[in-house]
This record gives structure tokens, C-alpha cells and sequence, in this order.
């Protein structure tokens, strides 16, 4: 099993498209092993796209998701990362394929709603930055079946 980060940006969250987004990749089979809303500060949003730092739009980046809360999913299943890239869809909206995430809801390449981790390697890195290892939750889907109710 492979895990991604998958962020649902400032427009997602604003757009109200949360519940339909995470429901999106629970559809597809795949596991959250962790969920959290976060407002991200100054320091940490530079030290998430720091792979950026000296590109043109990393001013803009920044100030983009400094600008509202986005949710943050550590996402489990099989070849995850190159699934959830699928299902996200191109990073400018206007060029992703209709039923994708983006080409369903983004708005330009900024304001794209989601981010997906593009490599494994990536992910660790993206996950660390965001989760504490204690946040991030074991679970086989069929322990619920074996329980007693309370």
C-alpha cells in the first residue's frame, strides 16, 4: 500500500466542496488514515512549498493559502499516488479532463482545489511536514465487523 497527502485548498473549502471531495476518494477505494482542517502559518506554508520558493508564482502561492483553512489527508491504497494524480486531474482546471476533481470545481491553476502528492518520496516529505505520527491512525476495514457495541 502506498500513501499521498491530498489537500483540499482555500477554494475548496470556501466552495463548500469538502464532503464531495473526500467522499470522491473514499468511492475509489481508498483509506484515510488522518484528517485534519488547518490554517496554515507563514513559516510552515514556506516550508511545505519550499520546492518553489524561487519560482515566480511562490509569492502568490503563499499568500493563496494563507488565505482561508484547507483540510489535510493522509490517503492510503494501492499505486496512491499516481491514482489520486488521476482522479485530481490536470493543475490548470480548463485543461483537466471533466469528471475530474479540477475539472469539476477549479477555477484557474492557483485556485486549482487540491493538491496530490506527485511521488512517493514527496509524500513522506509532505506528510511529515503536516502530521505528527501519532496522528495518523492503523485500521483494518473489517475491525468494525469483530467489535462489541458499546
Amino acid at each position: 500500500m502506498e500513501r499521498s497527502l491530498v489537500i483540499i485548498k482555500p477554494d475548496g473549502v470556501c466552495k463548500k466542496v469538502m464532503g464531495k471531495i473526500i467522499k470522491r476518494f473514499e468511492d475509489e477505494g481508498f483509506k484515510i488514515l488522518a484528517m485534519k482542517m488547518i490554517k496554515f502559518s507563514r513559516e510552515k506554508a514556506e516550508e511545505f512549498y519550499q520546492v518553489h520558493k524561487e519560482k515566480y508564482f511562490f509569492p502568490g502561492l503563499i499568500k493563496f493559502i494563507l488565505s482561508a483553512p484547507s483540510v489535510a489527508m493522509v490517503v492510503e491504497g494501492e499505486n496512491a499516488v499516481n491514482r489520486i494524480r488521476d482522479i485530481i486531474g490536470a493543475r490548470v482546471p480548463s485543461e483537466a479532463e471533466k469528471g475530474t476533481i479540477r475539472g469539476n470545481f477549479g477555477a484557474d491553476g492557483r485556485r486549482n482545489i487540491v493538491h496530490g502528492s506527485d511521488s512517493s518520496k514527496t509524500a513522506e516529505f509532505e506528510i511529515n511536514c503536516l502530521f505528527n505520527p501519532e496522528e495518523i491512525y492503523f485500521y483494518n476495514d473489517e475491525d468494525w465487523l469483530n467489535s462489541e457495541p458499546g
